[in-house]
Formats: C-alpha cells, sequence, structure tokens
C-alpha cells in the first residue's frame, strides 16, 4: 500500500475500545486536535467519552470505518480486534473502509493471530499496523507510552504524528513483531516481578526486612523495574493497585509462550512462568492487579498477610 501523506490532526480517526488504558489515549488524541469516531461495548462510558470530548459514537462499526482514515483497536485480545475488523458475517469495520484506510491495533494481541490477520487484510488492501503499548495507565493519561511497531516502513512514518501524542514508538520491524516484541517485554516484567516477589517472601520468612531488601537489591545487581517501581509503589504499602489486570499479564504470557513454541526458542522458564500466572488468576480473578501475584506467593508459602 502507498501512503502519501502523514496522519496528521486534520485525519479522521476512529477509536475502538474505551477502556482503562483507551479512554485516556483517546482524549489524549482529541486534545492533541484529531477528529474521533468511538465506539466501545459500555454505552455509559461510550457517551461520557463523547460528552467530555465533543466525539461522534459510531452508529455501527462498518459506518465507523467509512467516516474514518485511520481506526484503531485497543481491545483486550487479537481474537476481539478480528471480530471487530471483518465480523463474522455480521457488522464489522472493513467493509465500510475507503481504500488506503490504515488500521492500528493498539491491544495486546498474539502475535502468531496477528502475522495471520495481517495477511487477510493485505490481500484485501489494507495496511495493519499492529502497536502495542507499555506504561500503564498513568503514562497512557500523560503521553508517555512506549509504542512498539510493527509494519512497513512508510506506514510507520505516516503515522508518527499519531504516535507522537501518545508517547514514544519504536519501529520493531515488519508485520506482528511490533506484538511479539510486547510479547517478549511482559514476559520479562511478570519474570522479574515474580522472581523478586520469592526472593522478598524467603528473607522475610528468614528475618530480613523487606523494605531493607528492596533497598539492597535496588543497589544491586538484583535490581529491576519491578523492585525499582512495584515493590516501594504497591506491594511493600500492601496496595496492589498498578492498574494493569493480573489477567491480562496472564493473557501475555500465554502469547509469549505461544510465540516461542511457534518459533521452536527455549522457554521452559516462561512455560513454567506461564502456568503460575494461569494458577493466580483461578485463584485471585480476571480483575485482580497484576501485583498480587505476591499475595498468590505468600498463600504458597503459608504466610498470607491479608
Amino acid at each position: 500500500m502507498m501512503v502519501s501523506k502523514s496522519v496528521s490532526p486534520s485525519a479522521k480517526i476512529g477509536f475502538i475500545g474505551l477502556g482503562n488504558m483507551g479512554y485516556p489515549m483517546a482524549r489524549n488524541l482529541v486534545n492533541a486536535g484529531y477528529q474521533l469516531t468511538v465506539a466501545d461495548l459500555d454505552q455509559e462510558r461510550l457517551q461520557r467519552f463523547c460528552q467530555e470530548t465533543g466525539s461522534t459514537a459510531g452508529n455501527s462499526l462498518s459506518a465507523l470505518g467509512a467516516a474514518s482514515q485511520v481506526v484503531i483497536t485497543m481491545l483486550p485480545e487479537g481474537k476481539a480486534v478480528r471480530q471487530v475488523l471483518l465480523g463474522n458475517g455480521g457488522d464489522a469495520v472493513v467493509p465500510g473502509l475507503a481504500k488506503g484506510a490504515i488500521l492500528i491495533d493498539m491491544s495486546s494481541s498474539s502475535p502468531v493471530g496477528t502475522r495471520a490477520l495481517g495477511s487477510e487484510l493485505a490481500a484485501l488492501g489494507y495496511s495493519l499496523v499492529d502497536a502495542p503499548v507499555s506504561g500503564g495507565i498513568h503514562k497512557a493519561a500523560d503521553g508517555t507510552l512506549a509504542i512498539m511497531v510493527g509494519g512497513e516502513p512508510a506506514v510507520y512514518e505516516a503515522c508518527q504524528p499519531l504516535f507522537a501524542v501518545l508517547g514514544k514508538s519504536f519501529h520493531t520491524g515488519g508485520p506482528a513483531s511490533g506484538h511479539a516484541m510486547k510479547a517478549m517485554n511482559n514476559y520479562l516484567s511478570a519474570a522479574t516481578l515474580t522472581l523478586t516477589a520469592e526472593a522478598v517472601i524467603t528473607g522475610t520468612r528468614f528475618g530480613l526486612d523487606p523494605k531493607i531488601m528492596v533497598d539492597i537489591l535496588n543497589a544491586s545487581s538484583g535490581r529491576s523495574n519491578s523492585s525499582e517501581q512495584k515493590f516501594p509503589a504497591y506491594i511493600l504499602p500492601r496496595t496492589f493497585d498498578s492498574g494493569f489486570f493480573l489477567g491480562l499479564m496472564a493473557k501475555d504470557l500465554r502469547f509469549a509462550l505461544e510465540l516461542a513454541e511457534a518459533e521452536q526458542a527455549p522457554c521452559e522458564l516462561l512455560r513454567r512462568l506461564s502456568h503460575i500466572y494461569d494458577a493466580a488468576e483461578q485463584e485471585l480473578g480476571f480483575k485482580a492487579d497484576n501485583t498480587d501475584i505476591y499475595r498468590y506467593l505468600e498463600s504458597l508459602a503459608g504466610k498470607e498477610q491479608g
């Protein structure tokens, strides 16, 4: 697909998914001057967003597609993205799209599924850009997300003005590479959180002060984003409110494992970690915070503290 101009604030944007991340991201686009047509299953949330921002609620997915030069999806996973874009004999975005429109999936989706979806859309004449984000709801609100973008270089360059509103973008390579990078990032994020939790729980049982342990880790070779950010802010105070669901992390780990197995890469640690998060999700629920993995591991150690 040839891209002749950049996606400047004069472009009309369709935005699907006004959840914890999508809502502030879409609001930032409106504040930057973009005209949005929006859709969400939660009609109350949809109407509130339109009232706050002056955006238009899409009467249907096909109508949203017809009104948009770029359509962004910010949904729980790739199966939902496929459904809203292509449908299954029902309402969908693509039948309403003009030729040359750009589709951007900013959800955390399976890279294996994204590769297949991208090929199908390319055969229909549309570019799918996968652009998952990292940083949580706080960085979504202040426009400082890390955005991992897979897609053709010309399409990536065309979308740069839009991405700049939301955070800092990195071009990871061809289609589906952004989702592959996000899966690997969240694998490492979950791994360091779990490893640090096990170390701190072990040290605490021995008699060490967990706060002093974290201070020492952060001055030593064991430090990580988990020890520097999540432990002081959410785990040591026992608020467990980082804003990212445990169930979403469990899902991302399943995507990472699917990718590793598809590529025949070593994945014994990943497989074990994914099983831990699946079990934690089953016990604590999808909407438990991802930092609640600490409480789950405490319960396994027989020292749940409330």
